[in-house]
């Protein structure tokens, strides 16, 4: 995985350039079915993507923790809200909640993540392939594919099902 991962990273870079006009070309004008389109791309392709063969998302990038986040696991963890981010988290440069540091806390050595039923939305939601007007996040999506494998393949099936 470590091969295909460096791999990954290498492809995305070249292909960079390609998607960045691509999703420029897609912002101006995104087609009517986009997000039925990218729904069909995204299920498609986890349905040969397991994500515990990889976790490169929680090893390589710290999600944004939302205040319901932070509540939500604070509870499961019996912490106190307060206690759950002077343990796990720190702001960053945009004023947001974020990792400490990365890989995750609540990654084990075999990719499960221990807050899994509880994780932030940001992580449930990760990479956003299947997100409503996916044309909204390119910059996002362009640094996604860097990180993740299924979200590579989702585009480049993307570049081939739709012509903007």
């Amino acid at each position: 995985m470590n091969k295909q991962l460096k791999d990954l990273a290498k492809k995305a870079k070249e292909k960079h350039t390609e998607n960045k006009k691509f999703f420029s070309k897609l912002k101006k004008k995104p087609p009517k079915n986009l997000d039925y389109v990218m729904q069909d791309l995204h299920e498609s392709e986890f349905q040969r993507t397991d994500c515990l063969d990889c976790a490169n998302c929680c090893k390589t990038t710290g999600p944004l923790f939302t205040n319901a986040d932070i509540e939500r696991i604070a509870k499961y963890l019996r912490l106190k809200p307060q206690r759950f981010i002077e343990t796990y988290l720190r702001v960053d440069e945009e004023n947001d909640y974020v990792l400490q540091s990365v890989p995750c806390s609540f990654l084990d050595a075999q990719n499960y993540c221990s807050i899994y039923d509880v994780r932030p939305k940001a992580c449930r939601e990760f990479p956003h392939t299947d997100r409503k007007k996916f044309q909204q996040i390119s910059n996002l999506t362009l640094k996604n594919v860097a990180i993740c494998p299924a979200a590579y393949n989702i585009v480049e099936a993307m570049k081939k099902a739709i012509k903007p």
